[in-house]
């Protein structure tokens, strides 16, 4: 798994080949494009043809039915803000990567009973950031995290010092890329 997962919010078709080319000119080979858009499923299947070596997801992901589209579009991992019981049983029989927003013991819980161990912590900055990560921690040291919502660049490396952090999930990455690539 990349240890950066940029939050990629895609309005207009003709944004995608900005986005990710700036992505992949600082070395991010990796893309979670939200459903939050009509041209999300679009975007997934555009990226995947055009950049075959990026690991292209879908993110904001909430009912099975968007899930199916996603992975229809070709979604290699699926990111929701909440947990899903239809998401994770579709993203398990067709052995997709799921990772779903869990910030309670009882959801973690959830989670673990569905066979999943590495979760997203959104928003992160709302719910403890780092403090509530390495509490979780005890009582499931099996789980993995990927903190999204609150993390930049100014903490970031105190989240990746964790070796519970999986990843980074983030918007900031895209307007990082982008300013790199107008600077």
């Amino acid at each position: 798994m990349e240890k950066n997962i940029p939050v990629v919010v895609i309005k207009e078709m003709s944004e995608t080949d900005k986005i990710l080319t700036a992505l992949q000119n600082v070395g991010i080979n990796c893309a979670e494009i939200t459903f939050r858009t009509a041209c999300a499923a679009e975007a997934i299947k555009y990226a995947r043809e055009k950049y075959p070596t990026m690991n292209v997801g879908a993110g904001t992901i909430i009912n099975a039915e968007q899930c199916k589209t996603a992975l229809q579009a070709g979604a290699q991992f699926i990111v929701s803000p909440g947990l899903s019981v239809a998401v994770a049983e579709i993203c398990k029989e067709k052995n997709i990567p799921y990772y779903p927003g869990c910030v309670t013991p009882t959801e973690i819980m959830q989670a673990l009973e569905l066979g999943i161990t590495t979760v997203k912590f959104f928003p992160a900055n709302i719910y403890g950031g780092l403090k509530a990560l390495k509490a979780l921690s005890g009582p499931f040291p099996q789980v993995k995290f990927i903190p999204t919502g609150g993390v930049d660049r100014n903490n970031i490396d105190e989240f990746l010092a964790f070796d519970k952090v999986a990843a980074i999930g983030g918007s900031f990455f895209v307007k990082e890329a982008l300013e790199k690539m107008e600077g």
